[in-house]
């Protein structure tokens, strides 16, 4: 998973002093059905028992060495009411509805989601780093 163009662009001014980045307080884990894109905008959520799962500092371990930051708790999607066909992306979210994608990434296993499933990632299935685009 890997920040959007958004937040890498937040990033970069914030590390080069031109505009302060806050923390946020809270995020929220979202499933799509279709890769969200670089700015965000083709998120496709699932609905019927479906909502976004709010997450803080809590739920996420330090980065590592390498930079990659890993879920330190377990996240919970459904039961779901209806089909919501095949989860193939996840996205951090900086609403429970609508707001910037702040990051973005595919899933190496999709998962199908049928009426009456709960879709779960254990402790440190979902990975996030920033991206090095860096080109030689």
């Amino acid at each position: 998973m890997g920040y959007t163009l958004t937040y890498r662009k937040a990033i970069q001014d914030h590390l080069f002093m031109k505009t302060p980045l806050a923390a946020p307080t809270n995020l929220w884990v979202a499933l799509s059905t279709a890769d969200p894109g670089e700015d965000g905008a083709s998120l496709a959520e699932p609905t019927g028992g479906y909502a976004r799962a709010e997450t803080d500092g809590d739920d996420w371990e330090a980065a590592d060495s390498n930079g990659v930051t890993s879920n330190a708790t377990q996240f919970s999607f459904g039961p779901a009411s209806g089909d919501w066909g095949t989860i193939t992306h996840v996205a951090i979210v900086d609403s429970d509805t609508a707001g910037q994608v702040v990051a973005r990434g595919v899933l190496t296993s999709p998962r199908t989601v049928n009426t009456g499933d709960t879709l779960i990632f254990a402790i440190g299935e979902l990975d996030i780093e920033i991206i090095d685009n860096l080109a030689a």
